[in-house]
């Protein structure tokens, strides 16, 4: 099996400036990290993905808060919220990034790449229907599980390991019974959402709010733990994981202390997992995570565990 690794130049010219922690630097520093390690850098296919089109968007997003994200762009950029900035370059790069997602569904589910890992930019989790939040434009995680749904797949598992709560992409799927969706988070802490009792109108969401600075270990017990709670019965045909790598020790914008360990082991776990599922499809996609450097080193473990 080879393990596809998609991106797409155009993540590049999404602008926020070096003084924004969501700038290109996290991309760039996945390249350095992955021409380290030749091996694995030969191992996987390198693919530049496609771009996703305003009625993929559509799965999850209001076509009219769509055209106003393009219409930034193409008009030079702007702000959508205090954090949330949009340059020229952004509608290509953050069509690319759900293209890849969508692409990496694709050949999920064909069989080309039965795993995949999407290195995009901007991230997802945090965009709404209509509105932009938290770095995110357009949730190329819920796009690309609503996109699995409707190619054949009839039970989709979202795990988000970022330490922010998911919260858009909790919102573009509850609604699905099909679609589940698991996130381990900081609380309190940014959006301020995902407690404990929040499990979605139809029962479908394990929220795993935590605190900060706790030991590794408990961390990854407490999300492998919501991943048996949620397949319980009930067995998915794809995996999808929202990397979010600033749940790691030393990110700016967190408080969590995993370690490279700790990704590796909790992505041979959910690959195993998946093997048992779903003849191991799995579709992962960068969300968080703020010190390049670390990113970089992260993505290597995760690339070396998804393999």
């Amino acid at each position: 099996m080879t393990l596809a690794f998609l991106s797409h130049s155009d993540i590049g010219f999404h602008d926020n400036g070096w003084n924004h922690p969501e700038h290109v630097g996290r991309i760039r520093a996945i390249t350095r990290a992955l021409r380290d390690h030749p091996e694995l850098f030969m191992a996987l296919e390198h693919l530049e993905s496609r771009h996703a089109t305003p009625a993929e968007l559509a799965l999850a997003h209001d076509p009219a808060y769509i055209a106003r994200v393009q219409q930034v762009s193409e008009a030079g950029g702007g702000r959508f919220d205090a954090d949330t900035v949009a340059s020229a370059g952004t509608w290509n790069a953050a069509t690319a990034a759900a293209g890849a997602v969508l692409e990496g569904v694709e050949r999920a589910l064909d069989g080309r790449n039965v795993r995949s890992f999407a290195a995009v930019r901007p991230p997802g989790h945090h965009a709404l229907r209509d509105q932009a939040m938290g770095f995110c434009l357009f949730g190329s995680v819920a796009i690309g599980a609503r996109h699995a749904r409707r190619l054949g797949a009839q039970r989709v598992l979202i795990v988000d390991w970022d330490v922010h709560h998911g919260n858009g992409t909790q919102a573009l799927v509850e609604q699905e019974r099909d679609i589940r969706f698991v996130s381990m988070h900081q609380w309190p802490w940014y959006p301020g959402s995902g407690a404990a009792d929040d499990r979605g109108p139809h029962g479908t969401v394990w929220n795993v709010p935590m605190p900060p600075q706790l030991p590794a270990a408990a961390y990854r017990e407490a999300l492998l733990g919501a991943v048996d709670a949620a397949t319980d019965g009930w067995t998915p045909d794809l995996v999808m994981i929202s990397a979010g790598f600033d749940s790691l020790a030393g990110d700016p914008l967190g408080g969590f202390t995993l370690e490279l360990d700790d990704v590796a082991h909790l992505t041979r776990t959910l690959v195993a997992r998946a093997e048992r599922w779903c003849g191991g499809r799995v579709v992962s996609a960068l969300e968080g995570g703020y010190e390049p450097a670390r990113v970089g080193a992260a993505v290597v473990a995760h690339l070396e565990a998804l393999r």
